[in-house]
């Protein structure tokens, strides 16, 4: 069996021939490889590769089994903002009154926002977590957003709604997709987010953005692809390489490129450990212990880098991955991309501090060979410098004689200081790691780098992309939804396991290679039938006897559009000189103190406040990401946000108290209207007759509750008190110090509204669960989400049933954090951590199994982590790696249990035995192991590799009957569970104190 891959990269196309019945031959199964150059019409550049290696192996079109291609192209064209190759795109929420305050586009880097945005449209639509409309769809609502992208000429439109992901029968998106496609016509490209994406409204809404914003420059570059299979008379299957490894025709990817995004990134991992041996078991056999290695596969426009496990395949990704610096959540490896190769420009750049070289992010692409100056052209670029250098042999080296030597070791510099950068990026620890090193454009890097203790290059490693891609497996995936009432949900999920194996064999998957890789669980409704939509994919090799003819019919693309593209835009010097001087400097950063001995908050301590207050919300109080970015662009807007210190505030002032009640699995869909807090404040304030305060205060710094008094504040022009009412977040409304010490205005009277039109005034209750009884019953009625205002309080009170200089701590938190990031120091996180807050460092594994429902306006579940094998961990040793402070086996697992926020963590051996090891009030706290950031209930899945810690709450909650009642185990059912304190609290420290002048 015969298999061609093709790499097309910004600069060379890359192909190879492989005999899989010679995989163990000391060739692979090479039989011939050739790179060429990519060309502006793509096709000329395939042909050249693929009918060289052909003529180089002297065999027949027709004895060729499959071909298989993989392409940096898409995601070069956003990582280089090329506008030849981004397009406008026109987005249109189906969500009606909610998500405003959180807009599309609105963590988009500026350059990349100004290519792609082109209009932003609010319509009526969307789902409620258990299945209700938020609004029937208004179709003339959707005609009127046509009319004015048909006046803007957009062509590539993005229809995004709330739980899209959970509408199969296609009520929303799709009908709103059949209108627009009437309106504008069929030369309008229309992608709807629930087949982008999962759960996770701005994240899926960024991948459609991105992913329509190339449909364009990917139609026309597939289109390439076919011309070169038809003039090379091959008539076997035409395969794409997907971002997890896995094949697709050519048509699924010219409506979907986005999932190819990372396919050569990742055929370069898989190539380089084909190609390296690591998949040959002879090693282990001999007691051989294999390693974890980083793989830098430079090309002519960007370095990829990635971690191979010891068992060859990619470390996958964290729950959320940045593209380009765009947030997204589809899975895929574990890949980090700067724009850094061959053909990188280079520029020399005065500055205050004198000269500055960079190298990047632009590059000559294909036209290396004509425009960098050892070829004969006049743009400097990295390839220059390393031929100047003296480590390369490369066109002529007479054009760069007269580069001044201090502009070649600075570039040189630079480009040792970007991949040593990257590479730290990707470790989890300080110590050295091996790199396996590929690509073309691996001549641009030196041969020692810090952080690195060995360098190899394995054999063809300069074409490992396309063996990657020729090595790539066939997948099958089921999607579906499951009414699991009175049914066990394991039977269920492994008769679709079932299913999904036999459809990848369908496919042309060898049965004895393939097995399931991803389990997906999405709960729908929390009525009776216990709907749930469950994604199950199984992949395996390409089958030598049934590789399956799929239909890949002729991908079209816009009648205007030639193939040729024009001249790339370069940036203006001026826009280099402002990202150079941009950077900030965290380890000396310092807050802005004011003389009145106030805190004007940065985006930089926005950043750090959002990131502690994900991990002090032990799961819950909502993501504090969206809540984040709707605080820095009211800073973007000029407003202020600023932060007071209890302890230099009248005890009289007056400070309102802000929080979102509800499911956290609402939270990452039905993002915040604006209208949901200062409605029920209004309502509240208007009945208790006040007409003026002081500020804002949360009710709990977990989540993204811990951001919503500096949204208010800033919308109002009033201060933040450094302090919140919980030190942590608690699924329970009642569960906050002021209702579980039962002062006067604790928890009545109280206000709540979902910010459309619906707002509840409790003047009274007879008792605080009372107040939890109703509200949550209101609030699930309202779609398990709705702004509370609750009495406000004095400064006083604030402080005597409070948690004083929580802001502080959050900010603390998140500092530590990313001087560990910066650092490379991940696996110090946890002690980073724990040197702010006594606790303790539980358990390092990998998550195996989610359970959770939606129930009563309650997120439950539980997450079960076992501890990782042997080729799963990372290499590192020393004081770096976090001790654990449980007892456990190998085959143990950490159960915890959650209602919005964690609730306990027990140890289950092997014989079922169970060991409970720390409870609420004590805050439990699942990091992502892979960038050190709290992950709530909702992120929780499969093969997440994660570290669990524990802190100790509050003494007002872990010390007296009334705090222990009402936030301890007994509170949450665990009445035979005595709570055991984890450590001593300690008080947190004022950041207003510590840098005031």
């Amino acid at each position: 069996m015969l298999r061609i891959g093709v790499d097309v990269g910004g600069t060379n196309t890359d192909g190879v021939l492989i005999d899989v019945s010679r995989l163990r031959d000391s060739s692979r199964g090479v039989l011939a490889h050739h790179k060429s150059a990519t060309t502006p019409d793509v096709s000329t550049g395939i042909e050249n590769a693929v009918r060289r290696v052909l003529e180089l192996a002297a065999v027949p079109p027709a004895q060729v089994s499959s071909v298989s291609i993989g392409t940096t192209a898409f995601i070069n064209a956003v990582l280089e903002r090329d506008a030849r190759r981004l397009a406008k795109v026109a987005v249109i929420r189906l969500c009606g009154p909610y998500t405003r305050q959180c807009p599309p586009f609105i963590d988009f880097p500026k350059r990349l926002r100004a290519l792609t945005e082109g209009h932003i449209g609010y319509v009526d639509g969307g789902f409620e977590i258990d299945g209700r409309e938020i609004l029937p769809l208004n179709e003339r609502q959707i005609v009127e957003q046509c009319r004015t992208i048909q006046e803007k000429g957009l062509k590539n439109i993005v229809l995004s709604g709330i739980y899209s992901p959970l509408d199969n029968e296609g009520k929303h998106e799709l009908a709103a997709k059949r209108i627009v496609e009437r309106e504008l016509g069929r030369s309008a490209n229309v992608v709807c987010s629930r087949d982008v994406g999962q759960v996770g409204l701005l994240e899926r809404e960024n991948a459609s953005i991105l992913n329509a914003s190339i449909l364009t420059f990917a139609q026309r570059t597939i289109r390439g692809f076919q011309d070169a299979m038809r003039a090379l008379a091959l008539e076997c299957p035409l395969f794409l390489t997907q971002n997890d490894g896995t094949l697709t025709t050519a048509a699924a990817a010219a409506r979907l490129p986005i999932r190819t995004f990372a396919s050569g990134p990742t055929n370069s991992m898989r190539g380089a450990a084909f190609l390296a041996g690591l998949d040959v078991d002879d090693k282990v056999a001999a007691g051989e212990r294999r390693s974890s290695a980083i793989v830098v596969d430079v090309g002519g426009t960007t370095c990829d880098v990635g971690v191979l496990l010891p068992s060859g395949f990619p470390r996958q990704a964290a729950s959320f991955i940045e593209v380009g610096g765009v947030r997204t959540n589809f899975a895929m490896a574990d890949v980090q991309s700067i724009a850094l190769g061959g053909g990188s420009i280079v520029r020399e750049v005065q500055t205050e501090k004198g000269v500055h070289v960079t190298v990047g992010p632009e590059s000559v692409g294909h036209s290396i060979t004509r425009d960098a100056r050892v070829f004969g052209g006049k743009i400097l670029t990295a390839s220059d410098l390393v031929v100047a250098s003296g480590r390369a042999d490369l066109g002529d080296k007479a054009n760069v004689s007269d580069l001044p030597s201090e502009i070649v070791a600075l570039g040189m510099q630079r480009v040792k200081k970007l991949l040593e950068g990257i590479i730290d990026k990707m470790k989890t620890s300080p110590e050295d790691i091996t790199v396996l090193l590929v690509g073309g454009g691996s001549i641009v890097a030196p041969d020692e780098l810090v952080g690195v203790k060995e360098i190899v290059r394995p054999p063809f490693f300069s074409v490992a992309n396309a063996v990657g891609a020729a090595m790539a497996k066939v997948a099958g995936e089921i999607d579906t939804i499951e009414f699991l009432a009175g049914r066990d949900i394991h039977s269920v999920v492994e008769g679709i396991k079932d299913k999904a194996i036999q459809k990848a064999i369908a496919s042309g998957a060898d049965l004895d290679t393939t097995k399931v890789v991803e389990v997906i669980n999405l709960p729908v409704q929390y009525v009776t039938n216990e709907a749930t939509r469950i994604i199950v994919k199984a992949a395996g090799d390409l089958s030598p006897q049934n590789v399956a003819s799929l239909d890949d019919g002729f991908v079209s693309a816009p009648e205007e559009v030639d193939g040729i593209e024009g001249e790339k835009t370069l940036a203006s010097e001026s826009v280099v000189i402002e990202e150079v001087e941009q950077e900030v400097d965290i380890d000396n950063y310092k807050p802005t103190i004011l003389h009145n001995k106030t805190w004007k908050l940065s985006e930089l301590d926005l950043e750090w406040i959002a990131e502690g207050c994900g991990v002090l919300g032990t799961g819950g109080g909502g993501s504090p990401y969206p809540p984040f970015l709707m605080a820095r662009q009211a800073l973007r807007d000029g407003k202020d946000i600023i932060v007071v210190d209890p302890d230099y505030t009248p005890e009289m002032d007056v400070f309102i108290r802000c929080s979102f009640m509800g499911s956290p699995s609402v939270s990452s869909e039905r993002l915040q209207g604006g209208d949901e807090i200062p409605s029920s404040a209004r309502a509240l304030m208007q009945y208790l007759g006040i007409s003026d305060f002081t500020g804002s205060i949360s009710e709990e710094i977990g989540g993204g509750n811990g951001i919503q008094p500096m949204i208010v504040a800033a919308e109002m022009g009033k201060t933040v008190l450094d302090c919140d009412l919980m030190g942590r977040a608690y699924p329970n409304i009642q569960a906050r110090l002021p209702g579980a010490y039962d002062i006067p205005n604790g928890l009545w009277p109280c206000a709540i509204s979902d910010g459309v039109g619906n707002t509840l005034v409790l003047p009274s209750a007879r008792n605080a669960k009372a107040v939890e009884d109703i509200l949550r019953v209101v609030t699930t009625e309202m779609g398990s989400k709705s702004g509370v205002s609750m009495a406000p309080l004095d400064c006083k009170t604030c402080v005597q049933y409070g948690v004083p200089h929580s802001v502080s701590q959050a900010w603390r938190i998140g500092r530590a954090i990313a001087l560990c990031r910066k650092h490379n120091n991940l696996k110090g996180i946890p002690k980073a951590i724990l040197e702010l807050q006594n606790g303790a460092c539980l358990f390092i594994g990998k998550i195996i199994d989610v359970q959770r429902e939606v129930r009563k306006g309650f997120t439950w579940g539980k997450v079960t982590i076992v501890p990782l094998q042997e080729e799963e961990e990372e290499d590192a040793t020393g004081d770096s790696e976090p001790s654990f402070t449980l007892p456990v086996r190998s085959d143990d697992k950490l159960v915890i249990p959650f209602q919005n926020e964690n609730l306990y963590a027990y140890i289950e051996s092997a014989t079922g035995e169970k060991r409970v090891h720390v409870t609420v009030p004590d805050l439990i706290t699942v990091l992502d192991s892979q960038n050190g950031a709290a992950l709530g209930t909702p992120d929780y899945r499969y093969g997440l590799r994660v570290t669990v810690i524990a802190l100790a709450g509050h003494p007002s909650w872990t010390t007296t009957p009334e705090g222990l009642a009402c936030g301890g185990p007994k509170a949450f059912g665990l009445a035979n569970v005595p709570f055991t304190p984890i450590a001593t609290y300690k008080d947190p420290k004022s950041v207003i104190k510590e840098y005031e002048q």
